[in-house]
């Protein structure tokens, strides 16, 4: 029995120092090595001040910006310790409402546009975190944003293009551009 117990310790101290030591170093200095931004939060930097991370939500509400995907999480939006999507079923009258609410929200910034709105800007992602929009969601939005900065639909939508990111390989995922990277570029190139 007592030399059963002791090779059980004996495992139980090896496998411990192998996978809660050994193995987190080992994967965590081959990501610093191979993969430095990512590991470092994919955050994104303007002289030496870091404004966000490509990877998380913003919350931008002015009309001279691009608004996100909403945030379901709390108490505050993109809130990145309490990620989480709202869990509201197609049929839940809670989700027709914030909808419905959405709609006249992205209407009333925006009274001359008559596009159908993106279903994107009207519905949280499932983290309540997501950083990208569709394409359709960016375009919609394209005349808002210009005219709030005082530059043409032309030149806001060039911007957009350049910061739509394709399917990866041209089949995985879905084209998408990020939110703060589009609104940085924005930024510098209205002054703002």
């Amino acid at each position: 029995m007592r030399q059963e117990l002791r090779a059980a310790t004996v495992l139980f101290v090896l496998l411990s120092l192998l996978t809660g030591l050994i193995y987190p170093l080992l994967v965590t200095g081959i990501g610093r090595l191979a993969f430095a931004h990512q590991v470092s939060g994919s955050l994104i930097e303007r002289a030496g001040q870091p404004l966000g991370s490509a990877l998380l939500g913003q919350p931008f509400d002015a009309p001279q910006y691009f608004w996100g995907r909403l945030s379901a999480t709390t108490p505050q939006p993109y809130n990145g310790t309490a990620s989480g999507g709202s869990n509201l079923g197609p049929t839940n009258p809670a989700l027709f409402d914030a909808v419905t609410t959405r709609v006249q929200a992205l209407r009333a910034a925006d009274p001359a546009n008559k596009a159908p709105v993106p279903v994107d800007l009207v519905t949280a992602s499932a983290s309540g975190l997501d950083p990208d929009i569709s394409p359709a969601a960016a375009a919609y939005q394209i005349g808002r944003v210009a005219r709030a900065r005082g530059l043409s639909q032309s030149q806001v939508r060039e911007l957009v293009m350049r910061h739509t990111s394709e399917r990866l390989l041209g089949l995985l995922g879905e084209a998408h551009v990020n939110v703060l990277e589009l609104n940085l570029a924005l930024d510098q190139l209205h002054g703002g």
